[in-house]
């Protein structure tokens, strides 16, 4: 090797790094900008849209983030806020958010005839009654529009009295406020006659068009005539209260309806806040008290017996297929996680067929007539079959990995100090696999505490529990007992009611969870 060769360390790097305040490098300036860039204009344009729509806290809350995102990533110094950042954000955004808006709505009523304002509200009532009115006055139309893109109506009555028609009200034209083109009208004011093209355009802003009078509304009845509704309602805005023109019923605000001294109800409501009735209603009403407390109990069964199901026999197929003289264990495994690839909804349905009573594939094999989804016990037995084949996998697959993480040495010295296998698995394998396991049986007893899918697709939570005064089934759990008194109940939509019902099993399964984290730590002390 000659002098003039240079020995390279090339473990050292070429370019030292970038110390902490030192500014960034072009390309990584550049890159970070345009990334910003991209997401300030997401962002603008949600932001218009928010206020748009009058979700100004949502506007708000929007250009707080991305204030704190841009100052996080333009001044120098905030290396660990970047990495922060992005999952703080997740977190509010799809954690905290979501939890926050259900409790929200949990202290509303917010379903099926509350889901707008109150002065949307007041304006559907008034509308209807306008419609609902007797038929008065009828004019020729000719339907106009400004500059602004404003629609107007030109009006003659049957005296050949003509009138502009506006948002504001009817008002009479004379001689010099409108111009002609022949016979047909060239201009009324501001506003023209509509082209064709603009006619077809704007069908349906020009069907809801309405004018207001003292006796009702003008509403268009073709696109030639127009005709009067006087109201059958009439609002005071001084006292808030509607007002029946024929009997002079009022309608006074009373739980997001406007209702009567006699109980009639006008529709539609509107959303307002009802405190705590939503929660007071699932212990207080012993229609849905009773059977909430029988499908409490089935579902804290059914998430632990579905958990320990499966743990028991995804450990026993771990376990096996973890000793060397097997052969064939990556196959076998291979083919026992089958079951936990294949979506839950398909293979939910699939059991369905399975065990239909009737043509199901497992009474054929049997050659019995075994009701396995109308009798109420056989149907919690075949839901805790179908969940523990779905499960067994994930369990055979968390306890593979634990298995694979303990020391051998551990249990070749407990062999030669006298220990037998069982004693070994009890006092040695178990006991560690579960440090590394309780965690994840935890988030599956959560998990399977709100299991939708399986008891609903399985047997619609049925069969139904005969003289219930709410729709129950034998097999619910709360997540579909929730569901079927919030849609399924024949009063429409209530997501008020069950936002409150989700709040309290948020709160079991939070303090079941809590529990069982601080219990898993006797685990440890049995090493």
């Amino acid at each position: 090797m000659s002098t003039t060769d240079t020995l390279v360390d090339v473990d050292t790097p070429t370019t030292p790094p970038r110390r902490a305040g030192e500014p960034p490098s072009l390309t990584g300036l550049f890159v970070r900008l345009c990334f910003l860039a991209v997401v300030d204009a997401l962002a603008l344009f949600a932001v218009i849209r928010l206020f748009d729509d009058g979700q100004a806290i949502g506007a708000v809350l929007v250009i707080v983030v991305i204030g704190a995102l841009n100052v996080v990533y333009l001044v120098p110094g905030m290396v660990p806020a970047k990495y922060l950042m992005p999952g703080t954000v997740l977190l509010l955004l799809f954690v905290a958010y979501p939890v926050g808006y259900t409790v929200f709505l949990s202290g509303t009523n917010f379903g099926t005839g509350n889901f707008i304002s109150q002065e949307q509200a007041i304006d559907r009532i008034l509308a209807n009654a306008a419609v609902s009115g007797e038929e008065s006055n009828r004019y020729q139309l000719e339907v106009l529009i400004d500059d602004a893109g404003q629609l107007a109506m030109y009006l003659v009555d049957e005296a050949g009295t003509a009138f502009l028609g506006t948002a504001d009200g009817l008002s009479e034209l004379g001689d010099g406020d409108v111009t002609f083109d022949g016979e047909d009208v060239a201009t009324v004011g501001a506003f023209r006659p509509l082209t064709l093209v603009e006619a077809s355009d704007l069908q349906e802003e020009i069907l809801a068009l309405e004018v207001p009078t003292d006796e009702g509304v003008v509403q268009v009845a073709s696109f030639t005539t127009a005709s009067e509704r006087t109201k059958s309602i009439v609002y005071d805005a001084e006292r808030d209260v509607m007002i029946e023109v024929e009997t002079g019923t009022e309608f006074s605000p009373d739980g997001g309806r406007y209702v009567s001294a006699d109980g009639r109800e006008l529709q539609p409501g509107w959303r307002s806040g009802v405190g705590f009735d939503n929660y007071q209603r699932i212990f207080d009403n012993s229609a849905i008290r009773g059977p909430f407390l029988r499908t409490f109990v089935w579902t804290f069964a059914f998430a632990l017996l579905s958990v320990v199901l499966a743990l028991s026999l995804g450990l026993f197929l771990a376990l096996a297929l973890n000793d060397e003289r097997v052969r064939g264990r990556r196959v076998l495994r291979s083919l026992l996680i089958i079951p936990y690839a294949i979506p839950s909804f398909m293979s939910a349905l699939v059991w369905q067929g399975l065990l239909n009573r009737d043509f199901g594939a497992v009474n054929e094999v049997l050659g019995t007539d075994i009701a396995w989804l109308s009798d109420p016990w056989l149907a919690r037995f075949s839901v805790l079959l179908v969940n523990t084949w779905l499960g067994f996998p994930y369990m055979m697959l968390i306890a593979t990995g634990a298995l694979q993480g303990i020391p051998s040495s551990l249990q070749e010295a407990a062999r030669v100090d006298g220990a037998t296998g069982p004693q070994v698995f009890r006092r040695i394998t178990f006991p560690l696999l579960m440090i590394s396991m309780s965690p994840l049986l935890i988030a599956a007893f959560a998990f399977n505490f709100n299991n939708f899918n399986v008891i609903y697709l399985l047997n619609r939570g049925g069969p139904p529990v005969a003289g219930s005064e709410t729709p129950a089934g034998h097999t619910d759990i709360l997540i579909s007992y929730t569901w079927r008194l919030a849609f399924e109940g024949g009063r429409g939509q209530d997501f008020g009611f069950a936002a409150a019902i989700s709040v309290v099993i948020f709160v079991l399964v939070a303090t079941i969870s809590a529990v069982s984290f601080k219990r898993t730590k006797a685990f440890e002390e049995l090493i």
